[in-house]
């Protein structure tokens, strides 16, 4: 096995509890066309919009609507006009089709957006309430965070937490403790990437409530054993303004926890490689051989994180330090 081969085994097993690809959540438009792609995977990322395709497909859209008289087409418009920060023309848009034909979930959900994108934070809450009574599954049942989000806002209140945006917390211990059941850690999970991911497809670093509920995300996941997930998330929440010693203390036992679980994982190959070795039967030498290279291999990784880790901790110490003297 050549260098590079060995080099790119490497890279695919570090990264595959980790890496993101493109193979989330879609959204496509009524004629057909994508309007973004989502990176799979339970690390918010925004979505991937396709936006040099959006001025054709306003054409398009715009087009079809005249030809068939069909609101979906005219509604896809205002989404993609929203995403391109046009929101004057994209809320005459919606208060049109609003007057058409009233009380449509799309128009509703779209108008709400588009009110908070303006920081009309009262009308925004009043129409997003208003889609959830005309569907209250929608948006994966998560549009309740989104009325605490902009109760947050329109309250203007300067001490938010992640108790009064998702009614719990997960103590301020190194490791985040829950009584909630894993169902409901999964729901929440899911409820808090849906909103996050949503916001953070038009609002840049650094955002208070973002960073609040990014670092609840990464304790749900941390809950779950999702280590490499939680420690991409807190990561991404100290990114969006998210501070503090407990944070940090969260991400290096997320490392911590990390590391462990690939020491485990080589010490179950040694195991395995020691029976095969012991055993009298005929086995097929490329067979020990793999399970030596991914021995090797998971103990190149562990050796990376423990430098990882040791890196991050020093660092963390000196900002501490400099930051008490100051």
């Amino acid at each position: 096995m050549n260098k590079l081969k060995f080099f790119v085994i490497v890279l695919v097993l570090f990264s595959l509890k980790t890496f993101a690809c493109l193979n989330g959540e879609t959204k496509i438009l009524k004629n057909g066309a994508y309007a973004y792609e989502d990176y799979d995977g339970i690390n918010p990322q925004g979505h991937n919009f396709f936006e040099g395709d959006f001025p054709k497909l306003i054409i398009e859209l715009d087009s079809l609507y005249k030809k068939t008289k069909d609101l979906d087409y005219l509604s896809d418009k205002g989404y993609l006009l929203i995403v391109l920060g046009k929101y004057d023309e994209a809320l005459k848009l919606y208060l049109n089709i609003e007057k058409i034909k009233p009380n449509r979930y799309s128009t509703a959900s779209n108008l709400g957006t588009l009110y908070e994108l303006m920081g009309e934070n009262q009308k925004a809450y009043n129409w997003i309430k208003k889609s959830i009574a005309i569907n209250p599954k929608s948006h994966e049942g998560s549009e309740w965070l989104h009325l605490k989000i902009l109760e947050a806002k329109i309250k203007n209140l300067k001490d938010v937490s992640g108790q009064f945006l998702i009614n719990t917390n997960f103590g301020i211990s190194r490791e985040p403790k829950t009584k909630l059941s894993k169902n409901e850690i999964e729901k929440l999970a899911q409820s808090i990437y849906f909103q996050v991911n949503e916001r953070m497809s038009f609002i840049e670093p650094k955002d208070k409530i973002i960073s609040i509920l990014l670092f609840e995300l990464a304790n749900l996941a941390e809950l779950l054993g999702k280590n490499s997930s939680a420690l991409e998330t807190y990561r991404t929440a100290r990114k969006y303004g998210y501070e503090g010693d407990l944070i940090v203390e969260r991400m290096i036992n997320s490392s911590q926890s990390e590391i462990n679980y690939y020491r485990e994982r080589a010490q179950s190959y040694g195991s395995q490689l020691r029976a095969l070795r012991e055993s009298k039967g005929n086995i097929y030498s490329g067979y020990i051989s793999q399970m030596e290279i991914i021995i090797v291999i998971l103990s190149g990784v562990i050796l990376i994180l423990l430098i990882a880790f040791v890196v991050f901790f020093i660092k963390w110490k000196k900002l501490r330090k400099s930051t008490s003297a100051s």
